[in-house]
C-alpha cells in the first residue's frame, strides 16, 4: 500500500497515545482510526438512505434486534471453546 506523509496536530491529552502504541507506531494507529472513523461515517450516511426511503426504525424493531442479538452472542460464546456448554459438559 503507497503512504503519504502527512502533519497532524493532536491535543495535548492526547499525547500519551503516542507511548501506548508501542511497535506499531503512531502512524498506524492514527491510520486505523482514520479508516474506522471513514467506515462509520459510510454506515451513517447508509442509514440516512435507508431511513429517507422506510422511515425511522421504531422502539419495537429496535427491542426485537436488541433480543436478537443477545441470542446470538449468548449463542457465540455457547459455541467457544471453554464456553457455556464445554464448562457443563460431561465427558
Amino acid at each position: 500500500m503507497a503512504t503519504k506523509k502527512v502533519t497532524v496536530t493532536i491535543p495535548e491529552e492526547l499525547e500519551e497515545i503516542r507511548a501506548e502504541t508501542g511497535d506499531r507506531g503512531l502512524s498506524a494507529y492514527v491510520a486505523e482510526a482514520l479508516r474506522v472513523k471513514r467506515d462509520r461515517d459510510r454506515l451513517l450516511e447508509l442509514v440516512d438512505w435507508l431511513e429517507e426511503e422506510y422511515g425511522r426504525v421504531t422502539e419495537a424493531e429496535r427491542a426485537a434486534v436488541t433480543e436478537e442479538l443477545e441470542h446470538l452472542d449468548a449463542e457465540h460464546d455457547r459455541r467457544r471453546p471453554g464456553g457455556v456448554s464445554d464448562a457443563g459438559a460431561v465427558a
